[in-house]
């Protein structure tokens, strides 16, 4: 048994309090850095919520304004009294080392985490009859919550909601555009923490339109971007991504020659081989390519906890996340019970949360039932989604593919990709109309064609 005393730096602490009651502008150098929690001494993290709680309603921090708030909420014996809030003022000098002396206390509070983290990650690994995987993601989720110093408690105050809301507007966490006018009209765009489902028939588009919009992210807003393609391979996505490239006005400086999606399948065929200048033309697209911070993964065994765990490990190493895609959702709903509806339910639930835990968009595509090729109008409408129920209720946004020349050899619609947005939880709901030209996999706004 472990008889030492937990890390702790009691005057520290004291000094802090003393500071911010001595000096108005104390607590706004530390309100960002410094977690009530992180206080050892449960009065002092008490005097703290009091003096945040102060400042965030405009209010002054002084000793006088401090023991009437605790003294109007029947705190102010619990913390030991007037007494001691004229202790901690009469102990400090000045505010002038507050900066440090808040990132020394959170020091201690991180090492108190850690420990108590290592404790919880011994005994899971006594758990024999739990999954390795499960065990592993339990075990980084822990450390990742250390890390980044993820408090247990989630409920908050709604001055302390509100204050951050407004700082938010600073551009502190921006929604991401799409860079589709229609669609940004319905959507805005991106945002952290969202699930956006893109559902819609085979040949639709489906994969081409989550290959563009994780381009998007990357071309427009310098974000790296992961694809968990559970459909096609690594290199099937690369061949896919110098079509793209080379036909994208983003890449018009290179003079790229436009090179279908099929080039690299024809040649590999021997149908038509590469020319010499057609390679010269691919060896410049790698090279482009290769500095994309994009990241690819087509493990088709993957599930959601190894999504977790690989999302994690570059947003440790990139610091940021612009969007993680799934293709596709029904590749991931193991029908191990006979009750395929149920274990996509929970695939869409995880996926809901983890957006949430990493604070990431996640784009995840999947089928809709054949239900639609029965009817006259074949547009799907969200009741198509395959076992919607529960992807209705997780999704933020639903976005519906449909493509009228499919299914109308005579359309009038030939080249447009019709963008259903079923459901936007805070945005509206609509249709986006867009240029797709399938053999490059380029998206374009109407108003944008040649």
């Amino acid at each position: 048994m472990n008889d030492k005393l937990p890390p702790q730096n009691i005057e520290a602490e004291e000094s802090i309090l003393g500071g911010i009651m001595l000096d108005s502008e104390a607590i706004p150098r530390v309100r960002d850095i410094l977690d009530a929690e992180a206080f050892y001494v449960l009065s002092h993290r008490e005097i703290y919520r009091s003096a945040l709680q102060l400042y965030l309603s405009g209010k002054p921090t002084d000793l006088m304004s401090v023991t009437n708030w605790l003294r109007d909420r029947n705190l102010l014996t619990s913390i030991g009294g007037r007494n001691k809030l004229v202790s901690l003022v009469e102990g400090t000098v000045s505010a002038i080392n507050i900066d440090s002396l808040a990132k020394l206390v959170m020091d201690k509070h991180t090492r108190r985490k850690i420990i108590s983290a290592g404790r919880e990650i011994a005994q899971l690994g006594y758990e024999t009859q739990t999954e390795l995987q499960v065990v592993v993601n339990d075990c980084e989720r822990k450390l990742f919550q250390v890390t980044n110093q993820i408090l247990d408690s989630k409920t908050e105050h709604n001055s302390t909601i509100a204050a951050a809301a407004y700082q938010e507007l600073q551009a502190s966490n921006p929604i991401y555009m799409t860079g589709l006018k229609e669609l940004d009209q319905l959507l805005v765009g991106f945002e952290g923490g969202t699930m956006t489902i893109l559902a819609g028939r085979p040949s639709m588009g489906k994969s081409f339109i989550a290959s563009f919009l994780a381009l998007q992210m990357i071309l427009l807003h310098k974000l790296p971007v992961i694809i968990f393609s559970l459909e096609m391979t690594k290199k099937q996505l690369e061949y896919r991504l110098w079509s793209f490239i080379s036909a994208s006005s983003a890449y018009r400086e290179f003079s790229f020659f436009p090179m279908t999606c099929d080039r690299i399948r024809r040649h590999r065929s021997t149908e038509k081989p590469l020319e010499e200048w057609e390679l010269k033309c691919i060896a410049s697209l790698s090279e482009v390519v290769s500095d994309l911070p994009l990241y690819i993964n087509d493990y088709r065994g993957i599930d959601v906890l190894g999504i977790a765990s690989e999302c994690r490990q570059i947003q440790s190493c990139m610091g940021k996340i612009g969007l993680v895609v799934v293709d596709y959702l029904q590749m991931m709903a193991v029908d191990a019970d006979g009750n395929r509806s149920y274990e996509l339910g929970n695939v869409a639930r995880e996926l809901y949360k983890l957006a949430g835990d990493l604070n990431v968009p996640i784009l995840a595509l999947s089928q809709i039932s054949r239900s639609v090729e029965a009817r006259p109008n074949k547009r799907p409408m969200m009741s198509d989604l395959s076992q919607s129920g529960v992807l209705e209720m997780v999704a933020d946004n639903i976005i519906l593919a449909y493509r009228d020349e499919y299914y109308n050899s005579n359309s009038f619609n030939r080249g447009v990709l019709e963008l259903i947005v079923a459901k936007a939880r805070h945005g509206n709901t609509g249709t986006a109309a867009v240029w797709f030209d399938r053999n490059y996999g380029t998206i374009t706004d109407m108003k944008s064609k040649n």
